[in-house]
C-alpha cells in the first residue's frame, strides 16, 4: 500500500501537534511558554532571596557598628579610670616627697648631733689616754 502526497502531509501535521505534549509528557524539554513562566518565577524567588540576604548583612553590620561603639565607649572608660589612677599616684608621690623632705632636715640635724657627740666623746677618750 503506497502512502500519497496527502497522507504524508497529515502525518507532518499530527507529528507538529502532538511532539510538543510527548516532550513535555517525557519531561525531556518544555514548551517555551512555561519554560519561560517558571523561568520568572525563578528570578522574582533569586531577587527576593537576595533581598532578604542584603537586609540581613545590613542588620549584621550594624549591630557591628553598635558592637564596635561600646568598645569605644568602654576605652574611654579605662582612659579615664587610667587618667585618675595616674593622678593619685602623683598626689602620693608629692605627699611621700613632702614627708621626705621634713624628715630629710630632721635626718641631717640628728647626724649632725651625733657627729659631734662621737667626735667629742673621740677626743674626751684621746685626752684621757694621754693623762694616764
Amino acid at each position: 500500500m503506497a502512502l500519497e502526497k496527502e497522507d504524508f502531509e497529515k502525518i507532518k501535521e499530527y507529528i507538529r501537534e502532538s511532539i510538543p505534549s510527548i516532550i513535555a509528557e517525557q519531561s525531556l524539554g518544555k514548551p517555551p511558554v512555561v519554560y519561560e513562566i517558571e523561568l520568572r518565577e525563578r528570578i522574582v524567588r533569586v531577587e527576593e532571596e537576595l533581598k532578604n540576604q542584603r537586609e540581613l548583612m545590613k542588620a549584621g553590620f550594624e549591630q557591628v557598628d553598635k558592637r564596635f561603639e561600646q568598645v569605644d565607649k568602654r576605652f574611654e572608660q579605662i582612659d579615664k579610670r587610667f587618667e585618675q589612677v595616674d593622678k593619685r599616684f602623683e598626689e602620693m608621690f608629692r605627699y611621700t616627697d613632702k614627708r621626705f623632705e621634713g624628715l630629710n632636715s630632721k635626718f641631717r640635724m640628728m647626724f649632725s648631733f651625733m657627729s659631734l657627740g662621737f667626735t667629742m666623746l673621740a677626743v674626751v677618750i684621746t685626752v684621757f689616754k694621754f693623762l694616764d
